[in-house]
């Protein structure tokens, strides 16, 4: 009996002890028991899923949300810096329109169309009278008369008309043939400046300032024989014929001289013969420039 009851106390002294042992535990942690068991249920669960975590959910929400602005703060500006070089560079070339070559690459340009403009207004003149009186009633009294031809007259005069029409049109052809050619080569040598082309291969000026010298001195025998053979075609039969028989109508305008647009075809023709040789200077003064500009960076690495 005492036995047991030694047996008893211990087991009651080893309970306390532990007790003890757990209360001095749990007053160094300085929390309560329940207190701690939410705690580090807590824990858990934001180890296990951050996004209940108000603070880690508000961090990942901005993150999200800054991700995309800094890059498309990243991208519209790298964008922008090539947009706005790409935009320089376009002003720089067309500032090629600018300059003395550019300038009379751009007269040569529009002298060339105004050549065609001039040839093409004779040419789609085709003059055929129009017999209206013949229709009679109202047309013969308004259109008839002393100045009408009917008939005979009439068929005599539409051919005549023809026949001057076809005689004409070689030199017009020629003209309005030459002033395309001319101006499709305008065309590419502004092409070729505004790309920087002559530049880069500068034996290309060579060959403008060439051309530019033959083609001018080529205007002189061309506006030679574009007078020619309008003086030729003026002085033909059949056109002494045509105004003979309009003149006997007392009707003005197809006498056998030269039109005004005869005289401004010819008359941009001389022009041509100035302004081409002076592009030829411009070309030859830009090879230069464009020699010593490329020669430059050979002396540097010399020195």
């Amino acid at each position: 009996m005492a036995g047991s009851n030694r047996h008893h106390h211990t087991r009651d002294r080893d309970r306390r002890d532990d007790h003890r042992h757990d209360r001095r535990y749990r007053e160094d942690r300085g929390t309560p028991d329940g207190e701690d068991r939410s705690r580090n249920h807590r824990d858990k669960q934001r180890y296990t899923d951050p996004q209940r975590d108000p603070r880690v959910y508000e961090d990942t929400r901005y993150h999200r949300q800054a991700a995309p602005s800094s890059y498309a703060e990243n991208s519209s500006s790298y964008y922008g810096d090539s947009q706005t070089y790409h935009r320089e560079e376009a002003l720089y070339n067309l500032g090629y329109l600018t300059t003395s070559r550019g300038v009379c690459q751009g007269l040569e340009f529009t002298l060339s169309l105004l050549i065609i403009i001039c040839a093409g207004v004779n040419y789609s003149n085709s003059g055929r009278y129009r017999d209206i009186a013949s229709l009679g009633g109202l047309y013969q009294y308004y259109y008839g008369g002393a100045n009408a031809f009917t008939g005979a007259e009439a068929q005599k005069v539409q051919q005549l008309d023809d026949q001057f029409y076809q005689l004409k049109l070689p030199p017009y052809i020629f003209s309005m043939a030459c002033g395309g050619a001319l101006m499709f080569y305008a065309g590419v040598l502004l092409a070729l400046g505004v790309f920087r082309m002559p530049y880069r291969f500068p034996p290309l000026l060579l060959g403008e300032a060439l051309l530019d010298v033959l083609i001018g001195l080529g205007f002189l025998p061309a506006v030679a024989f574009y007078f020619i053979k309008l003086q030729e075609i003026y002085n033909n039969s059949i056109c002494k014929e045509r105004e003979a028989m309009y003149s006997s109508k007392a009707l003005r305008g197809f006498e056998c001289n030269f039109n005004g647009a005869d005289i401004a075809g010819g008359l941009f023709g001389v022009l041509g013969v100035i302004i081409f040789p002076v592009s030829a200077v411009f070309a030859i003064r830009a090879f230069r420039r464009v020699r010593k500009m490329k020669q430059r960076p050979a002396e540097d690495n010399n020195l």
